[in-house]
């Protein structure tokens, strides 16, 4: 397991592996072959209609948000506005959008700006992309049925929209969000899940479920010069097996590695050299559901967290390639507590606190999983033991990929093991657990606590940094006590790449999501891709 100093080595040295693949003047035309690791399907083409990070990474493709995320300043940047101006108060932003166009000839306004927006906020709709428009004044009534329209929301003209934020957090932080991007008012929103329609960098030119997509270079799009790709392909590739044998025969570009492809590929000499790392703002948990009766007593989800010894489950079937977790942020925030301890192995402590609950003979539940070798069954067959000594029994739920976000949201589940993003902003991730937010947006395990709620509506109203990252330390060692999940560990993600692939870099938001604009190949490519 790293150290808190082996942490800031793993992140500076993601960051020098990045600028080896970027030494070089840009080649335009070719073709690239990028990978979707986490499954063998897709939830949907409309990302605002999924929280998986598998759709994700196609949609990266097609669309693009009012921000964007910079990996190397790692602050989030305008993109579809050329300008910002910030009220006196510091809560009103008034936007002029760029020039920019949509793959069927329509043209960014407003008004589609708006749309996307207002589209997200209706309850009717249920997307879980409204989780990055929470902050906008008026989005809470809509969600509630009180309002029909967001006032936060007002355009000025045709290129200017004024956005109107409920506390003092720089928008940006949510806006740049690929699950909000900005969608034409004017397309047919049913053909959004089969047919996308964005401002990206590339088209969709064919979709095959199960096994890939295909685009080509969207010549009208709006960062001139780019992208340098003329063909993109993204495989759905969830087996690492086969990933692995794809990528060493040459077939794909890049390869998100798992713990046993991860300790292969640092001992083999014709792929060591080019491995890109980087500390992920990724927490894996397991939530524990509160309307079932054990884990509404925190002392019960207390002492699941002392009955698991995490550490041997990193070191032993992760390989050593995650860092254990102590709350909800991670190590690299700004808002974490460096002097914060994890939840020490003690089962002697957990057999303690279950028989202060009331459960000293034990209970049972189930865990609904993917078959994820990182933070899914896997995990949970290695914890049964675990717990059985302290009386609880586990079982497990195995469901494929999409079907587990659809249990969570649906409230039909006892407990989930997933990967959550955690990062970068503490105050943006800190809300899921507000509880003001709602299961679909990612308050997943229903979390409601009066002082926490209070902390983090202080931190949102606080316009010194060193004070509000107090305030939120404070709330993220108050989530640590109350346990509302099993904290496992926060991720070290691995990608492996090919000699000829140029301009990735090491994104912390999530390591397989690149930008697509920026990648190239050069002329040692197979030819067949020249």
């Amino acid at each position: 397991m790293l150290t808190r100093l082996g942490l800031t080595a793993a992140l500076a040295m993601g960051a020098a592996t990045a600028a080896l693949a970027q030494d070089a003047t840009p080649r335009a035309g070719g073709t690239l072959v990028f990978t979707a690791p986490y499954g063998s399907s897709v939830g949907s083409l409309d990302i605002t209609a999924t929280p998986h990070t598998q759709d994700e990474i196609f949609s990266r493709a097609v669309n693009r948000s009012l921000y964007s995320w910079n990996p190397e300043t790692g602050q989030p940047e305008l993109a579809l506005a050329e300008s910002v101006e910030v009220s006196d108060d510091g809560r009103t932003y008034t936007y002029k959008l760029r020039e920019a166009t949509f793959h069927n000839g329509d043209t960014l306004d407003a008004d589609d700006v708006i749309w996307s927006y207002s589209r997200l906020a209706d309850p009717a709709k249920g997307l879980t992309g409204v989780e990055k428009i929470l902050g906008i004044e008026g989005v809470a009534a809509v969600q509630a049925g009180e309002a029909d329209e967001i006032s936060g929301l007002k355009k000025i003209d045709d290129m200017t929209v004024e956005i109107t934020m409920t506390d003092l957090a720089d928008p940006g932080w949510a806006l740049m969000s690929n699950f909000a991007p900005i969608y034409s008012k004017d397309y047919p929103e049913d053909q959004l899940a089969s047919r996308p329609n964005g401002l990206g960098p590339f088209k969709l030119v064919r979709y095959t479920p199960g096994s890939k997509a295909e685009y080509e270079r969207f010549d009208d799009y709006y960062e001139d010069g780019k992208p340098y790709l003329d063909r993109l392909e993204i495989m759905m590739m969830g087996e690492a097996a086969a990933r692995d044998v794809a990528f060493r025969n040459g077939e794909i570009d890049v390869n998100v590695l798992g713990p046993v492809q991860y300790e292969a590929y640092g001992q083999d000499p014709a792929l060591q050299d080019n491995i890109l790392e980087v500390a992920e703002v990724y927490t894996r948990n397991m939530g524990l559901n509160p309307n079932f009766e054990p884990f509404q007593d925190k002392r019960v989800r207390q002492a699941i967290n002392h009955a698991i010894n995490s550490e041997i489950i990193i070191d032993r079937l992760l390989k050593d390639k995650a860092y254990r977790a102590v709350s909800w942020l991670p190590v690299s925030s700004p808002a974490f507590d460096e002097g914060a301890e994890p939840y020490a192995y003690d089962p002697e402590r957990a057999a303690e606190l279950l028989a202060e609950a009331g459960y000293e003979d034990g209970f049972s539940f189930a865990v609904t999983a993917t078959s994820n070798e990182s933070w899914g069954v896997p995990i949970i067959e290695a914890i049964i033991p675990m717990l059985a000594r302290v009386n609880v029994t586990v079982t497990t739920d195995p469901v494929d990929s999409p079907v587990l976000s659809d249990k969570i949201i649906s409230d039909d589940y006892q407990a989930y093991i997933w990967s959550n993003t955690s990062g970068p902003d503490p105050l943006d991730e800190l809300k899921c657990f507000h509880s003001s937010t709602p299961q679909n947006a990612c308050n997943y395990v229903k979390f409601s606590n009066p002082e926490f709620d209070a902390l983090l509506d202080q931190a949102a109203n606080e316009t010194d940094a060193e004070a509000q990252n107090d305030l939120l330390r404070q709330a993220n060692n108050l989530l640590q006590d109350e346990a509302p999940v099993w904290f496992f560990n926060y991720n070290k993600a691995v990608m492996a790449y090919q000699p000829w692939v140029h301009g990735l870099q090491p994104n912390a938001m999530e390591l397989a999501i690149q930008d697509y604009a920026d990648l190239w190949i050069d002329e040692n490519a197979p030819a067949a891709r020249q």
